[in-house]
């Protein structure tokens, strides 16, 4: 089993920053990918991005590409998700996720508790 645990959200004006942070523990060795999803009130969880646990391989949703950025501290078993020009749209509750290896990583089988993103206009 791995567990998440997310920290970092909270209510921002529109253009501001936020950065957000997820630990994992327990059987972290498992893990291939962590990332982060979205869900907004009335819409289904989108993926917004991903990073792989080695190598240099990342996806980001096209909505967050050149404003958003991923990244991982592998020693405290972290990713990060520093958000910059925040929109109204980007609004959700945001989660953190990883994917064992065997499972998909667009598809991932652990969750963090939710951390609420609310941008003012």
């Amino acid at each position: 089993q791995v567990q998440l645990v997310e920290s970092g959200g909270g209510l921002v004006q529109a253009g501001g920053s936020l950065r957000l942070s997820c630990a994992a523990s327990g059987r972290t060795s498992s893990m291939y990918t962590m990332g982060w999803f979205r869900q907004a009130p009335g819409k289904e969880r989108e993926l917004v991005a991903t990073i792989w646990w080695s190598g240099g391989r990342i996806y980001y949703a096209d909505s967050v590409k050149g404003r958003f950025t991923i990244s991982r501290d592998n020693a405290k078993n972290t990713v990060y998700l520093q958000m910059n020009s925040l929109k109204p749209e980007d609004t959700a509750v945001y989660y953190c996720s990883a994917a064992e290896r065997g499972s998909s990583w667009s598809n991932p089988g652990y969750w963090g508790q939710g951390t609420q993103v609310t941008v003012s206009s």
